[in-house]
């Protein structure tokens, strides 16, 4: 079966791409030829491991390679070149410009997208955010097996973007959430002729590491962005410090908020206990050499961090926020979920597992069984029943 995911920017790190390589890879060990295609490129090398057969094809290349090779050329600059290099400075006029991601796209990569989607006359296309998903429903023949995909909550997306769902997505064979939650919101949105899938993201193989809960470390990652809610957990661990101070905050991640994160560390004091670590290649290790994994996110879509956390023996606090936490965790049997937006009932659970060691490694084992019904090979066989059951439908051969 040919299989491509469609994706903005498969080369640098980030869950949705994470994702979407794990389901490609998986795919592609059950003998499926995949192709994951990513609109534009910004680097020489993908962040995150491929599978040997699986092909990484990017439309719009930008890399440090793509550039060195494009001043080489430039005393020889034909008008094309020159007109493609006015094609990247012009805004997009494809992309929704109510999607977060618009301003990464621009004229060039209309034109390369749109010819690709056009040439695409079988298989299945899976897009990965919004925009990309529309871009699907518009242009991609019915020939195609089109399916959307997303990865955040509903609610998250602005009401111009919502529109556009409700116009163009009942086109789609199938549109795929993370939750079953999401899954009842957007069939109520999209009305009965839109078929709405609930399609968990598959655990990454964390490559057999389990923690031993006994490294007095609390563990978050993410990046850190106001989605994922450090600040927050910084003044929780600031009370958690000042009980049990010989217990420390890692957090892993980089982006916009650093330097806000920083001078609230400052701030209260606690340089000794709340580290800031940037972005690791290593994240199963670290989990593993943790014992208690903090979630304080504003919203999630599936949070894989948190699922990867699990596959590692990893016991959660996390806040009740909208979808996620609740779809991973049992309150009270593999983890604790606290009061949304509540620093003190965040303190209050990491302290609660910290002072109780039993059921901190109750909890982690427990969370470890649950993971386990996230392996990858268990929902590649969910994606090719969706497709089989699309093409049996439709009267399309794969």
């Amino acid at each position: 079966m040919k299989i491509r995911f469609l994706i903005a920017n498969g080369y640098p790190a980030g869950g949705t791409i994470r994702t979407t390589i794990s389901n490609a890879n998986a795919l592609s060990a059950r003998g499926h030829d995949v192709e994951i295609i990513s609109v534009l490129r910004r680097r020489t090398l993908p962040t995150f491991p491929i599978a040997p057969d699986v092909r990484m094809r990017p439309l719009v290349d930008t890399s440090p390679a793509a550039r060195d090779y494009s001043r080489w050329l430039e005393p020889f600059a034909t008008k094309r070149h020159r007109l493609r290099t006015w094609l990247l400075e012009q805004p997009s006029r494809l992309m929704h410009t109510s999607d977060v991601r618009y301003s990464t796209f621009n004229l060039y990569s209309d034109i390369q997208l749109l010819r690709f989607l056009r040439s695409v006359t079988d298989g299945v296309l899976i897009g990965t955010r919004p925009t990309l998903n529309l871009a699907i429903a518009r242009f991609v023949r019915p020939s195609v097996i089109r399916i959307g995909q997303e990865h955040l909550h509903r609610d998250k997306h602005r009401p111009p973007l919502k529109a556009s769902f409700m116009k163009y997505y009942p086109r789609l064979d199938a549109f795929a959430t993370l939750t079953p939650g999401d899954a009842v919101a957007y069939q109520e949105m999209l009305g009965h002729n839109a078929r709405v899938v609930a399609m968990p993201n598959a655990a990454p193989d964390m490559g057999g590491v389990r923690a031993t809960l006994d490294n007095r470390i609390v563990i978050a990652a993410g990046r850190l962005t106001r989605q994922k809610g450090f600040d927050m957990l910084i003044p929780a661990f600031a009370q958690v410090a000042a009980k049990h101070p010989d217990w420390q905050l890692h957090i892993y991640g980089v982006g916009e908020r650093q330097e806000e994160l920083e001078h609230k560390i400052a701030e209260l004091e606690v340089g000794d206990h709340v580290k800031l670590l940037g972005f690791t290649k290593e994240l199963p290790r670290k989990l593993a050499e943790a014992s208690i994994y903090a979630l304080s996110s504003r919203f999630e879509g599936f949070p894989m961090v948190l699922l990867e956390a699990m596959m590692c023996g990893l016991p959660a606090v996390a806040f009740d926020c909208p979808t996620g936490p609740r779809d991973l965790i049992d309150h009270g049997e593999d983890g604790l979920i606290v009061p949304f937006k509540d620093v003190d009932a965040m303190a209050a659970g990491i302290i609660e597992l910290i002072e109780d060691e039993q059921r901190r490694k109750t909890f982690g084992a427990r969370s470890y069984d649950k993971a386990q019904q996230y392996t990858t090979s268990g929902l590649a066989e969910q994606w090719e029943q969706l497709f089989v059951d699309i093409a049996r439908r439709r009267g399309i051969t794969l």
